[in-house]
């Protein structure tokens, strides 16, 4: 999960794990790096003890607490952050324990801990969407557990290992994911020490687990997988080790045929490079595909999305499902129940890691909020894969349905488990008594907005390369909010917050701004976000941060890489010259340059004519895009300016590649 095993929500890091795995590490440092962390757990410890200043030993435990979080171990994990923090290593060490401590449901002292991380970065508002959190979990875990809806119960096949996604089969049988002892692949994957995963099949009466399908799984990563009603067709994740333009992780297709699974292949109809898709989830009528990806032009992170099978039997562009369910946070593992969606989401209020959410069509077509289910399905951990099974037998009345789903809890015997739930009928709650003679009131719908204006906080006050240790609320800013063809203009106070009620089915654009700090946007719509009977009034929140002006003062943009001895802008680097195109035109008074650095090696003369040649295709692509050539300045420094002094000869390729850079200053 998020921090565990193999359950494909990190997608590229397992690939780029895949890899390198084979690459001999010489350090527990470079285990991490590399995601070894079975085999950094004991370098790192050895390391640990060798050490003798302060600084190293906080460094190897905060390693050390990285590597027991990704191996699923809390306790140790927790043991090493606050190590890490009692031998000064900052506020990253204070963050990953307070995580960790939610993680555990150790809730009391998360909220503690997050309390004197928002203290120590300078901004309580940073976490307190986190504290809350903590606080509505300690009410979920007090309710009685005669009131709760469902029973939980851990399956006995469950491994060692990693045991996810299961998903119903013919003949009463699981098809589930797991890198226990046996999958393809003859080699170790070294972030778990384990097997890759592949797919198996469980009887459910007799429990006797075995390889899927020697034709569907491979030496990569297959996991989490959907079937048509029929069994005829089927969908699944597959993650590709090799190059690392490979390295992504995509849905696989494969039609059974002549009692035999065809050859997958990738439905590359709708796949973009650079993108990891998974998670497929098939409508029972088979004419809806829902799955994740973290395209980035979705909400933020993993984002949900859903396509129509259209009558060739191709699949439709895919469309972005709505603020009611994805958020900046991730979206995983959809599962489509009719007009109901289960999802797992990261940041809508939870109780850890992962929690399984619902959501349900509404007559218009749009989707309801979404419900969190609460213990006992959800826990701390990543709770993921919710499956209902109608055909299962109903051995008691007050059994509505059964099913499954995946958790890394920490009562679990692998780092990730498949468990078995039954959703009972419980007693409504009784009716609020009612006043006599007095009229009820007929309660209105409301959308209701919540926003804020924020600025960075950065490690060095001065220096706006430096760490971002958070946000915190920045004081007399004015938004100017336009829908519907109409503006209005507001000045906040020094809480930096507003509010407001939002129309329905409406767009609305936010344009924040303050002397001294460049104007930005944000947007937020209200289509697609349908009423609610059992909730009237509905909350969102919007956040506009504000980036100070540095005058003269060279910023780093990220993600802008040229190929060897070449000036053009590549594909990956188009995302961020966009959003600095976006920028200028929101801030049309300032006049920036964009400068070009390289590395140490080659001659002087060429790598200052190489960079001004790469500083002017940055500048002509903003031109293209719009911007006035009179506000933008080309600039190549060669290799003058390293961001990192060293020996030419003796610099690592991390060191190369941070003077390898491309940045822009404003110079008036």
């Amino acid at each position: 999960m998020g921090y565990k095993q193999l359950s494909f929500l990190l997608f590229i890091l397992f690939a780029l794990a895949s890899c390198t795995y084979t690459l001999k590490v010489k350090d527990g440092d470079m285990a991490v790096d590399r995601k070894q962390y079975s085999v950094a757990e004991k370098l790192l410890k050895k390391e640990y003890d060798k050490e003798k200043s302060r600084v190293a030993k906080g460094q190897k435990a905060f390693l050390l607490g990285k590597t027991y979080q990704a191996l699923n171990e809390s306790d140790k994990s927790m043991q090493w952050f606050q190590t890490a923090y009692d031998n000064g290593y900052g506020v990253d060490a204070l963050k990953e324990l307070a995580y960790a401590q939610k993680r555990a449901e150790q809730y009391k002292e998360a909220m503690m801990t997050f309390k004197d991380l928002g203290l120590e970065i300078g901004s309580p508002y940073e976490y307190r969407r986190e504290m809350a959190a903590c606080q509505i979990a300690l009410g979920w875990k007090e309710i009685n557990q005669q009131q709760q809806e469902y029973q939980v119960t851990p399956l006995d096949f469950n491994s060692n290992r990693a045991d996810y996604a299961p998903t119903l089969f013919k003949n009463n049988q699981l098809v589930f994911t797991s890198d226990r002892t046996g999958s393809t692949g003859d080699d170790e994957y070294k972030w778990t020490g384990n097997d890759f995963s592949d797919l198996y099949v469980v009887d459910l009466n007799s429990e006797s687990v075995s390889n899927f399908d020697m034709v569907i799984n491979t030496p990569d990563n297959e996991g989490t997988v959907t079937f048509s009603s029929d069994y005829q067709e089927m969908y699944f994740t597959r993650c590709y080790g090799g190059k690392k333009e490979d390295s992504y992780c995509k849905i696989m297709k494969s039609e059974f045929s002549s009692g035999a699974w065809g050859v997958p292949q990738a439905l590359d109809l709708f796949e973009e490079g650079d993108i990891n898709y998974g998670h497929p989830s098939l409508s029972s009528d088979g004419q809806y595909l829902y799955f994740s990806c973290n395209h980035p032009d979705g909400w933020g992170g993993y984002d949900i999305y859903v396509c129509k099978r259209l009558p060739s039997g191709e699949w439709s562009v895919p469309e972005l499902m709505g603020r009611s369910i994805n958020t900046i946070g991730d979206e995983k593992f959809p599962f489509i129940d009719k007009d109901t969606l289960y999802f797992s989401s990261d940041f809508h209020p939870g109780m850890g890691g992962l929690d399984i959410f619902r959501t349900f069509k509404l007559n218009n077509g749009s989707w309801g909020p979404a419900f969190n289910l609460k213990p006992p399905i959800n826990s701390g951990g990543d709770d993921f894969s919710y499956t209902i099974d109608y055909s299962a037998p109903k051995k008691d009345p007050k059994v509505i349905h059964s099913g499954y789903f995946s958790s890394t809890r920490l009562e679990g015997l692998g780092g990730d488990d498949i468990y078995k739930y039954e959703k009972r009928s419980i007693p409504p709650p009784p009716p609020p008594p009612v006043a006599e003679n007095i009229p009820p009131v007929e309660e209105q719908y409301k959308l209701i907005l919540e926003g804020y204006v924020l600025e960075k906080i950065y490690e060095s006050e001065n220096d706006p390369n430096s760490r971002v240790l958070g946000r915190k609320p920045l004081p007399a800013s004015q938004v100017v909010i336009t829908f519907r063809g109409t503006q209005d203009t507001i000045q906040l106070g020094e809480d930096g917050f507003f509010t407001m009620e939002l129309d329905e089915e409406s767009d609305y654009q936010f344009i924040a701004s303050k002397e001294e700090y460049l104007t930005n946007q944000e947007f937020f719509t209200t289509k697609g976000i349908g009423r609610n009977p059992d909730m009237k009034v509905q909350t969102f929140e919007v956040e506009i941060v504000l980036d100070k002006i540095f005058f003269d003062k060279e910023i780093e943009l990220e993600n802008i890489y040229y190929d060897f001895d070449e000036s053009f802008i590549r594909d990956d680097a188009k995302p961020t010259l966009d959003e600095l195109a976006k920028n200028l035109e929101l801030n049309p008074d300032i006049r920036i340059q964009l400068g070009s650095h390289t590395d140490c090696r080659g001659r002087d003369n060429y790598n200052l004519e190489l960079s001004q040649r790469r500083a002017q295709s940055a500048v002509d692509y903003l031109i293209q895009a719009g911007i006035d050539p009179n506000r933008l300045l080309a600039k190549g420094y060669g290799e003058g300016a390293p961001a990192v002094e060293c020996i030419c000869s003796r610099c690592s390729e991390e060191q190369h590649q941070e003077n390898r850079r491309t940045t822009f200053k404003i110079i008036e």
